[in-house]
């Protein structure tokens, strides 16, 4: 599943190829992906000049001249770039631009492609938290200020903070020593500092190698970030790379969590 680090990097590309081309016909293979009627959507997108590209979270906002386009991969997908019309057999949508280029989306299992004339009109992008990277650690010790619930689960609950998904939210935890399952109001002003430090680390670390090795960017590109950098997530039965106890696999509530049984001691 793609997270923040493969939508900065999509947004990035997106930006820099698309800005400025005008829509010239937009194919709908997939209506169920849609939020609005699919004449709606082609007729409120044909014509449409592309004015910016960017990302909240694991959407993808291209703003245009006539309303907003968004789009969210789900639980993963790829959104290409094709200088021809030799598509993939899977597709859900296809643009197709007035110099000839495509953009050709698809969704392994679930995706959307939204139109907004107005975008904080958009439910599902304006209930969402800041970006992770964005925030300052006073703004991060700020949104865990009076929570009670378990730090996991805040960090994935994407109206807090968006962009962390199951992948990158496990190394941080334990870099900075904290059990997943801890309580928010347990946690010291030290251990909150680890953790946002541990957070931008990765994900940032991720965004600088172009994303992780098992997605690909706009090119067909896989990014760099791969199982060499993963500190303990899925590394089970492994030693601890800080103590060289086994790596456990744990519940925690819908998801799995690689910890530390002895760095990451749970605290009352």
């Amino acid at each position: 599943m793609p997270e923040l680090p493969e939508i900065t990097i999509l947004a990035r590309q997106m930006k820099d190829e698309l800005v400025g081309k005008i829509i010239a016909d937009v194919t709908v293979l997939q209506p169920k992906v849609l939020n609005v009627p699919e004449a709606s959507f082609r007729e409120a997108l044909t014509g449409a000049r592309l004015v910016d590209v960017s990302h909240h979270g694991k959407w993808i906002i291209v703003k245009t001249t006539q309303g907003w386009l968004l789009l969210s991969l789900g639980m993963g997908g790829e959104i290409l770039l094709f200088a021809d019309d030799q598509f993939p057999e899977k597709r859900q949508l296809v643009l197709t631009f007035s110099d000839g280029t495509h953009i050709v989306v698809h969704f392994w299992w679930f995706g959307y492609a939204h139109y907004a004339e107005h975008l904080d009109g958009h439910a599902m992008t304006a209930k969402l938290g800041p970006n992770a990277l964005d925030l300052t650690l006073d703004e991060f010790r700020a949104l865990l200020r009076g929570r009670r619930g378990g730090i996991k689960s805040f960090l994935l609950d994407q109206s807090r903070i968006a962009g962390i998904g199951n992948v990158y939210v496990q190394d941080p935890l334990f870099l900075s020593k904290v059990h997943p399952l801890r309580k928010i109001s347990t946690l010291t002003d030290d251990e909150i500092e680890a953790l946002w430090r541990a957070l931008r680390q990765t994900l940032q670390g991720s965004v600088e190698l172009g994303g992780s090795s098992w997605e690909m960017d706009l090119y067909g590109e896989k990014g760099r970030w791969g199982e060499e950098h993963l500190v303990i997530a899925y590394q089970e039965g492994k030693p601890c790379p800080a103590c060289g106890t086994a790596v456990e696999k744990i519940k925690t509530g819908s998801t799995s969590t690689f910890i530390c049984p002895q760095c990451q001691a749970l605290r009352p």
